[in-house]
């Protein structure tokens, strides 16, 4: 994009124009604002979606999306985010200009979380009340199959070769691996009480599954599907019931990870080195999910009883903003 005095110089002769283009180009970059990252929020008691600055922490919009949002994914290309909207038993699709509706995926009954493959061609949600994983078709928007998870499922994800598919069963602690083709459940692990999330390291060699009720973390081989350490959270002067382990975000480079730990409001620092709790950052009241800035120079954090937006800085682990959202904000995506 150009200033507004530049495009006359596309019409000089070639031998001129790069002389004057590359200081236009410079006054271009001078003149146009800064582009902040997109944070989109849930909102579960307000039946919406709430669009902040990230970098300035300023509530852009707030738009109506469907009885109680909870789970939110982006679309690779950008153009689209994905809400589980829990009572309206469906996935809305919303544009991320306009954030109208424009799109709508039946899911069965109570949907909390989902993902999507790397194609984008299959979703996979999470039905709690349903006790199963449904699979749809993106294309098509039809069911093509309902898969048999334990009761109350919930956290679900993918690795990152699109291989397996996990879901979290809540009563039945345990970690269930779907194999992506045949759409089989293959194996099931063990975890620790109320597992809430799971989530793969970019690598795709583990799989960390919070549990809320264990106030803990296991942390599962890829290969062999087994645990190979589980890490308890103590935090002095808060009680262990109200250390729910439930969000998780790992960085690209497998230096840390960050768990939201509910009600003790508080975010764990994890060396995904050492697999050792190296820090806790207080945020929010009952943090439940998070996500990173696309550079991964932040972290957000959804506080869901003190209806705020928390924003870490990851080079100092300090909260530098604290954003009024709305009633009961649950989960967040963020686009650059």
């Amino acid at each position: 994009m150009f200033h507004k005095n530049c495009p006359y110089l596309l019409r000089l002769p070639q031998a001129f124009r790069l002389q004057r283009l590359v200081p236009c180009i410079l006054a271009s970059a001078v003149i146009l604002p800064a582009h902040a990252d997109s944070v989109f929020v849930t909102l579960e008691k307000d039946n919406a979606v709430v669009e902040v600055d990230g970098a300035t922490g300023e509530v852009r919009r707030t738009v109506p999306v469907g009885k109680r949002p909870r789970g939110i994914l982006a679309g690779r290309d950008g153009l689209k985010i994905f809400v589980a909207t829990s009572e309206g038993n469906a996935i809305a699709v919303l544009d991320t200009r306009t954030l109208e509706p424009v799109g709508r995926w039946p899911v069965d009954k109570d949907p909390k979380t989902f993902t999507l493959n790397p194609l984008e061609t299959r979703l996979f949600a999470s039905n709690d009340d349903d006790n199963q994983l449904t699979v749809v078709d993106v294309e098509s928007r039809q069911v093509l199959k309902r898969i048999p998870i334990g009761k109350e499922p919930e956290g679900v994800s993918i690795s990152p070769d699109g291989r397996w598919v996990v879901s979290t069963s809540e009563a039945d602690n345990t970690a269930t691996w779907i194999d992506t083709t045949s759409l089989e459940p293959l194996e099931r692990t063990p975890v620790d009480p109320r597992p809430r999330y799971s989530r793969f390291t970019d690598d795709g060699e583990q799989l960390w599954v919070s549990s809320h009720d264990g106030q803990s973390l296991t942390i599962i081989e890829t290969a062999t599907k087994r645990p190979i350490k589980t890490i308890t959270f103590k935090i002095p002067d808060v009680a262990d019931r109200d250390i729910g382990a439930v969000g998780i975000r790992i960085d690209r480079d497998r230096r840390y990870g960050y768990v939201a730990l509910g009600r003790a409001s508080r975010v764990a620092v994890i060396d995904a080195r050492t697999l050792e709790v190296v820090r806790y950052i207080p945020v929010g009241q009952r943090v439940w999910n998070l996500e990173f800035s696309p550079d991964q120079k932040r972290l957000y954090t959804a506080n869901g009883l003190s209806n705020d937006l928390s924003i870490i800085d990851l080079s100092t682990f300090v909260v530098t903003k604290t954003v009024p959202v709305g009633n009961g904000p649950w989960a967040i995506a963020v686009l650059p």
